[in-house]
């Protein structure tokens, strides 16, 4: 019968003006019980005729005190703190016009016939807010209940953090309309909190509370993080922690974030797995950095890239004089453009933006670029750098990451670029792959040109989380497609940042860089494939291999199991920043490097890829393929 009628009414809300009757009759009933209070329940010392008068004069009063500030508006079922503030006021209102009638007009008889006694007022004002307030939140609890036992699914949850955030968050399970959530604990690092009570709900000790014997013995089976400044360390502790225990973590969004200032349960978000691998934010040296960008003319290659696209974002706010954005992807560059003429913090420097539809190894289109805009830095981040495609392509990895980059570079030097910053990969260390021997060329050829006005500079880090074509993207798509997940090896690892720490320490390194110098970035930890996969199932709320298969599927053409930020022969020399580190490589003389890439255009006209990937091995010694079909090449040189 309850489920019938639930279903029927549920979403149908009473008509506020029956809420209001509601209020003015409930205002009518507290004004006889207050004058039955003030006299002892001595039925027979009251007047029927004046209480008849004083009732209709009072419920007038509160009438329009409710109409005035629309204290009856709310849904019942709804009701929050707003809503008895709203009743607070309205009853104050007519409590204050009730008394300043009988303090200013006491001597009349028609004020002592239809004006209660100051005594009554109190009371009736005491009573009637009480009542009010409380019914409504009776009733709010009445349907919470009834509805909880009536939907399919219970959830049991532990939410770590007892604070504002935390009662907010309770408060938000409480409504939701699918699930039964039971919030059975609350965890605290405060150890003055531990013990008490919140609401009802045991406060305890995120050692007990993270326990297995206690998330097995109170059936716990959601984890919400609702602390919302919280050391990253510790945040990662917390996680990793509850995925041991098998509990589906979700977190609190920052309250800037809620809803008109509300939070709701389906704004509590999946922990991402970028929140694990996440380190402490970069210090940056901001005022080197504002210097070196302020009211320059810079030009960003590749702009419409995943770091490209950052590297313009964060530039932007420096207050440069122009941003040239280059990429040859149209769509891509579009919606850039749209982001930065629409969005904040960007769309107050959308003037300064300008959009090139260009390509890299055009030498022709971008001399053009060139004479119009005449850049002072630049940050070419233009790039192929997928790898399996690359090792398929080597015409165009060299066109793209060389010759390219030689375009960019001998421009720069003609115009009188003040700095070059190329942005390299540690695929380019001891290379396995086309990809990764076409930037070690690239950066030969860089470093090279020396004893000129243009600073070359380069800097080297591994992948980005989140970047076009990373592990990531492609984990969460297969994960929602109910899997399997595929890796290429087991024990493969890559080094892993955040796509604006990345861009950071770009600019820093710029701004630092005199000439000549390879910048390698502290990439912290090498991270295992197979774990972060195994993690972000996790993180889905599903149990790896059994409900999300993990499949190997073999190392793809030039791939390696582990990235290297340094080749055998170099080291590194601390800089002033604890991230930016300074390798020491072997030189190229210009005459080298330009009789290199001379060979390798030679080769590029006759269009032999074996002859081409040959020559690149010839440039790069420590260019050794794997698991590719240019590894006869290496197997023919040791014979």
């Amino acid at each position: 019968m309850v489920t019938r009628l639930l279903k029927r009414y549920s979403d149908r809300f009473l008509s506020r003006w029956i809420v209001f009757i509601y209020d003015v009759v409930a205002v009518y009933g507290t004004y006889i019980v207050a004058n039955l209070i003030r006299h002892n329940f001595e039925f027979l010392t009251i007047n029927p005729y004046v209480l008849e008068s004083q009732s209709v004069a009072v419920m007038l009063i509160y009438m329009l005190s409710f109409l005035a500030l629309q204290s009856f508006s709310g849904i019942i079922r709804h009701t929050s703190i707003s809503d008895a503030v709203r009743i607070f006021k309205a009853t104050g209102l007519a409590f204050v016009v009730l008394m300043a009638i009988r303090l200013g007009f006491s001597a009349e008889e028609l004020t002592r016939t239809f004006v209660p006694a100051l005594s009554v007022i109190v009371i009736h004002f005491l009573l009637s807010l009480f009542f009010l307030v409380g019914s409504r939140f009776i009733i709010k609890s009445i349907y919470n209940d009834i509805v909880r036992k009536e939907r399919k699914k219970q959830v049991r949850v532990l939410i770590y953090g007892a604070g504002a955030a935390g009662m907010l968050t309770r408060s938000a399970l409480l409504q939701d309309v699918f699930y039964n959530f039971q919030v059975v604990a609350f965890a605290d690092d405060n150890h003055s909190k531990v013990n008490k009570m919140l609401d009802g709900i045991p406060v305890v000790s995120p050692d007990k509370a993270l326990s297995q014997a206690y998330i097995e013995r109170h059936e716990i089976s959601q984890m919400i993080i609702s602390i919302q400044k919280l050391d990253l360390n510790h945040k990662k502790q917390i996680i990793e922690k509850g995925l041991e225990l098998k509990l589906q973590v979700k977190v609190v969004p920052a309250i800037d974030n809620w809803i008109n200032g509300q939070l709701s349960s389906s704004q509590l978000r999946k922990v991402n797995i970028e929140e694990l691998l996440e380190r402490d934010p970069i210090s940056l040296n901001n005022e080197n950095v504002s210097h070196y960008l302020h009211n320059k003319i810079i030009m960003v290659t590749g702009a419409a890239g995943s770091i490209g696209s950052e590297i313009v974002r964060q530039v932007l706010q420096y207050k440069p004089a122009r941003v040239v954005l280059v990429d040859q992807a149209e769509s891509p560059l579009y919606e850039l453009q749209y982001e930065i003429n629409n969005v904040n913090p960007y769309k107050q420097f959308a003037s300064r933006a300008v959009y090139v539809i260009a390509n890299v190894k055009d030498r022709f289109r971008m001399e053009g670029v060139f004479k119009m805009y005449q850049p002072q830095i630049i940050f070419h981040a233009a790039a192929y750098k997928h790898v399996p495609l690359m090792e398929d392509n080597p015409y165009e990895a060299l066109l793209v990451n060389v010759f390219g980059t030689k375009v960019i570079a001998d421009l720069s030097v003609k115009y009188g670029v003040q700095k070059f910053v190329m942005v390299s990969t540690d695929k380019a260390v001891n290379p396995t792959n086309v990809m990764g021997a076409s930037k070690r060329i690239a950066e030969i050829y860089t470093q090279s040109i020396l004893g000129k006005n243009t600073q070359f500079i380069t800097t080297r880090f591994g992948n980005v989380l989140g970047s076009n074509g990373s592990v990531i993207p492609l984990f969460k798509k297969q994960i929602e497609k109910g899997g399997p997940v595929t890796l290429t090896h087991k024990d493969i690892t890559r080094y892993f940042m955040t796509i604006p720490e990345a861009c950071n320490l770009v600019l820093e390194a710029g701004a630092m860089g005199n000439g000549g110098e390879i910048f390698v970035f502290d990439m912290g930890k090498p991270v295992k494939i197979y774990d972060l996969a195994r993690k972000m199932i996790q993180l889905s709320g599903l149990i790896p291999e059994k409900d999300i298969k993990i499949i190997e599927t073999g190392l793809r053409p030039g791939e390696k199991l582990y990235e290297e930020l340094l080749a055998g022969q170099e080291n590194t020399i601390h800089t002033h920043h604890p991230k930016i580190l300074r390798a020491r490589v072997r030189k190229n003389n210009s005459h080298d490097a330009e009789l290199y890439l001379r060979e390798l255009s030679e080769l590029i006209v006759e269009g032999d890829e074996f002859a081409l990937v040959k020559k690149m091995k010839q440039i790069v010694p420590e260019f050794i393929s794997n698991n590719s079909v240019f590894s006869r090449l290496d197997q023919a040189e040791d014979k």
